[in-house]
């Protein structure tokens, strides 16, 4: 081998494409820990690669704009980016973690918007603090679905965020205490209003 090629092969490094294969097969664990060594951008693209398309959904739901849905999603995973070394797999798995960052962000952007207007802030609130019995998720389930996704929308962000995160992303409530720094009460209290207003606003369409 040439000297020429030998030092073409230091500056190139290793075949890109086999090593971005090979990034690929990698989970998101391995991926999150390669990146916080190696500081390697295009491995973070992995990463959105695969969870780009459901933080902008999430995002559209809150923000009902393409635009605004776009400008977020870019934050957010620029955000992450910056707080990677901060994911501590032990309390939960990426996904969880984005996602909660994802619905934060969200429900920042909505409360920013003065204009958005809850019906949940035109009924009073304590009728639904009277829900002491529990609400059971396949009740819900037996809902027609266009007027759910309604009720759903006229949610406190806040509400919305916790419900999709139980039981959209199938976050356990072991993850969901880790994410909210609460105990398991403080949570299955927190769905259960949730679950009570949903099911509140929905006989009300």
């Amino acid at each position: 081998m040439s000297i020429l090629k030998m030092l073409i092969l230091i500056i190139v490094g290793p075949d890109k494409e086999t090593y971005m294969s090979l990034a690929k097969k990698m989970s998101d664990n391995e991926l999150v820990e390669k990146i916080n060594t190696s500081k390697d951008s295009q491995l973070f693209g992995i990463l959105y690669d695969r969870y780009g398309d459901k933080v902008y959904n999430k995002c559209f739901s809150f923000a009902k704009n393409d635009s605004a849905a776009k400008d977020l999603t870019q934050e957010i995973f620029l955000k992450v980016f910056l707080k990677l070394k901060l994911f501590n797999s032990e309390k939960a798995s990426f996904s969880t973690w984005l996602y909660v960052i994802t619905y934060n962000y969200c429900i920042n952007y909505v409360n920013r918007d003065v204009k958005k207007k809850h019906i949940s802030e035109r009924m009073d609130d304590h009728e639904y603090h009277l829900a002491d019995e529990e609400v059971h998720i396949d009740e819900i389930n037996t809902f027609d679905a266009e007027k759910l996704t309604k009720a759903l929308e006229l949610l406190s962000p806040e509400e919305k965020s916790i419900l999709l995160l139980k039981y959209q992303d199938d976050v356990s409530i072991k993850e969901l205490q880790a994410s909210f720094d609460v105990g398991e009460s403080a949570i299955k209290m927190r769905l259960n209003r949730a679950k009570a207003k949903v099911v509140k606003i929905y006989d009300t369409l």
